[in-house]
């Protein structure tokens, strides 16, 4: 063991005395400060002292109670479903057979190929939907419920109740706070994966026109505007069939004749759409996609129409018009006719007399 370090007494002694020292006036300042500082803090607002603070959020805003746990795939592709119908105004519903990955893929790389080639050939400053069409696989089942929460949904939030600063057992005297709760029967939560919207729509389950075909193994095609030159396209690819849409020639396109390409197509049958939120079979979307010119040859198509039914009215006002003159001057001239003619006889019966 080592030996212990001795310290001499002397310097013991004026450490303990340099520890110990402490000048007068600062030991009495401190009272001093302590009372300053307590006599500067300021006081609370008034608002502060008569108003309370909000009740805290019962849920998460971005996720309130709902029918279905929303954690869920089924409940996130229910969503997404909605979403993509209320904001998609053309819908292709198409069948599918067993569709592989490779084939899927070569049928998507086939659909762009040709809607790119419409957007070279059509004008820069146009607005063009290509990149917005997509192609994809959708559970019918839940798309079916999606589709009777969009078509026969319409949410009507009641006002949430009024509260009383003067209650006891009111929370906050803030008023206009919605006193919500976390449970799925609340009659403020509206949303469509809420309870009063899968009990609004159970009753109508197959009253849509679409419910039919929402059965088996389905595919979607969605456009972010109606657009018939995009829609010609793609039934070219999809769904061909001459003369009004014919597919595309092996010089031009000739992925498009690739033995995968073609299994996949082969699995495919156009079955429908929902376009503006209206029905149609396959010869009212062949009739959609054959207009000439798209948009603006449907407004010229439009503007010609009601041309020629102005232009067609015109004339039979004027023609009506017209033939009243020509029946009142031809009166006219008649009545002139048979006066000249009675002043005649009677100068020639006075010249006699």
């Amino acid at each position: 063991m080592q030996p212990r370090p001795s310290i001499c007494s002397r310097c013991l002694r004026n450490l303990t005395n340099a520890y110990a020292y402490q000048p007068q006036g600062l030991h009495r300042s401190y009272p001093k400060y302590s009372s300053t500082a307590a006599a500067t803090t300021p006081a609370p607002p008034i608002e502060q002292t008569i108003l309370s603070a909000p009740p805290l959020t019962r849920y998460p805003p971005t996720q309130p109670p709902s029918h279905r746990p929303p954690e869920f795939r089924k409940s996130q592709l229910h969503r997404q479903y909605t979403s993509l119908l209320r904001s998609t105004p053309l819908i292709l519903l198409l069948q599918h057979n067993n569709l592989k990955a490779t084939e899927l893929m070569a049928i998507r790389r086939e659909l762009g190929i040709a809607l790119q080639k419409l957007d070279d050939q059509s004008e820069p400053s146009t607005f063009s939907p290509s990149k917005g069409i997509k192609l994809q696989i959708i559970q019918s089942r839940i798309f079916s419920a999606a589709l009777r929460i969009v078509e026969y949904w319409n949410p009507t939030i009641s006002q949430p109740p009024t509260l009383n600063p003067q209650d006891p057992t009111t929370q906050s005297s803030m008023s206009g706070i919605p006193n919500t709760t976390p449970s799925p029967t609340d009659p403020l939560v509206t949303h469509s994966l809420s309870r009063r919207a899968r009990n609004a729509v159970i009753s109508k389950k197959y009253t849509h026109p679409l419910s039919p075909l929402l059965s088996g193994p389905l595919a979607i095609l969605t456009f972010p505007t109606v657009s018939p030159a995009h829609l010609k396209t793609a039934l070219s690819i999809l769904s061909p069939r001459a003369p009004g849409f014919p597919a595309p020639l092996r010089r031009s396109n000739p992925g498009y004749h690739d033995p995968i390409t073609q299994a996949g197509l082969q699995k495919l049958l156009l079955l429908g759409a929902r376009i503006e939120g209206r029905v149609f079979d396959t010869e009212g979307v062949r009739l959609v996609g054959g207009i000439e010119g798209g948009l603006e040859g449907m407004r010229g198509q439009l503007v010609g129409m009601l041309q020629g039914f102005g232009a067609g009215l015109t004339g039979a006002l004027e023609g009506a018009s017209r033939s009243l003159y020509l029946t009142m001057e031809g009166r006219k001239s008649m009545l002139e006719g048979e006066g000249k003619d009675e002043d005649d006889g009677e100068v020639k019966e006075g010249g006699g007399g």
